[in-house]
């Protein structure tokens, strides 16, 4: 199933310019607020329209503005989650999940509720009414239902931004599974380096209203220039392995991609499972000697691929055979060093993330 948007947009000062495609499996629309990320979501779902654009999802056409073609947002036959749950507080759990599916042609409905109960862990809450549910559960709910209208794609505006650190911990597993079980396009919003490296298959990053990269989510998070679409404090790396040991006496999990090991401490998962490493750029440093007597575990061989500059820092790109490593260092660190591309240097990972994909 394919997505081929165009569109041309204005909202005020604000222009919207921007043309992709996007395919099975979660595509992320990512980027700093007023980038525009939700008016092309918005467009999609046909809660807007366009100046000019052209709108094709796996073969219909949905919006044609020469041709004077618009389809209305009922008969897009999408789901759409918002960042708030926007349940009907008067109805249980339960009936606000049933509503989903009171609007969708008979033929079309789907029989798996339990399986989404099951999925999404909300078996014990049906009989509750929205007033009693955390956000986390309300937000599960809203994407239960939206699941129950049966979409041919679901559309997700930033679920998580309306929720706090812990809610946000405990709704991923969700997402992840509905990711992997349920046979649907995603298109995700987010501005959060952590959920994209968690859940996005392609990421398309807005700025100023226009597409700036495209790609892989290992490949572009794996960019510096990635601090143009975010915080830069959330800038790093992206790599993709699978676990090949676990060690239960020190609790640490080994994980290899292409010709390098990466340990994890804390983290129990499947061997052989494939897992996405994010490593913050802060948390790499660098030497020009092999270091020794350290207590960091993961200590990578590589040679300086690039270096950029900005308000005294230096983003340095390591190459490890093959996997790239970004290393954030002051510019006079930089300096001291004598680094210069080509250069042999080991980057010491102080602290790594593992997201199971």
């Amino acid at each position: 199933m394919t997505l081929t948007f165009e569109a041309k947009h204005t909202l005020g000062k604000f222009v919207l310019d921007a043309a992709f495609t996007s395919h099975r499996g979660v595509t992320a629309l990512f980027g700093r607020s007023g980038s525009g990320k939700t008016s092309i979501i918005r467009i999609i779902a046909g809660l807007s329209r366009p100046d000019q654009g052209r709108v094709v999802f796996d073969g219909d056409v949905l919006v044609d503005t020469r041709k004077g073609i618009f389809v209305p947002k009922h008969k897009r036959c999408f789901g759409y989650v918002f960042q708030e749950g926007r349940l009907f507080p008067h109805l249980t759990v339960q009936q606000n999940l049933n509503y989903g599916r009171w609007f969708t042609p008979t033929s079309r409905r789907s029989d798996d509720l339990s399986k989404i109960v099951d999925l999404l862990g909300i078996g014990a809450i049906l009989d509750r009414r929205p007033g009693k549910l955390s956000g986390g559960e309300k937000q599960r709910v809203a994407i239960g239902r939206a699941l129950l209208s049966s979409p041919r794609m679901l559309l997700m505006d930033e679920p998580l931004a309306a929720l706090d650190d812990t809610r946000k911990i405990e709704i991923l597993p969700y997402l992840e599974a509905l990711r992997d079980e349920m046979n649907i396009p995603i298109i995700y919003v987010s501005h959060s380096v952590s959920e994209v490296a968690r859940l996005a298959d392609r990421v398309i990053v807005m700025s100023e209203g226009k597409v700036a990269m495209v790609g892989t989510a290992a490949d572009v998070l794996s960019q510096t220039s990635i601090s143009i679409a975010t915080d830069r404090r959330e800038a790093g790396s992206l790599v993709e392995g699978k676990v090949v040991n676990y060690d239960p006496k020190h609790k640490l999990t080994t994980i290899g991609f292409r010709t390098s090991k990466i340990y994890v401490s804390g983290t129990e998962v499947a061997v052989g499972k494939r897992v996405r490493v994010h490593i913050l750029a802060k948390d790499v440093m660098l030497s020009t000697i092999r270091p020794e007597q350290l207590s960091a575990l993961n200590i990578l061989e590589g040679t300086v691929s690039a270096i950029t500059f900005e308000s005294g820092t230096a983003d340095v790109q390591v190459d490890c055979q093959g996997t790239i490593i970004l290393s954030r260092i002051t510019e006079l660190s930089c300096g001291r060093l004598g680094l210069r591309p080509g250069m042999l240097v080991f980057a010491i990972i102080k602290t790594v993330a593992l997201e199971p994909h």
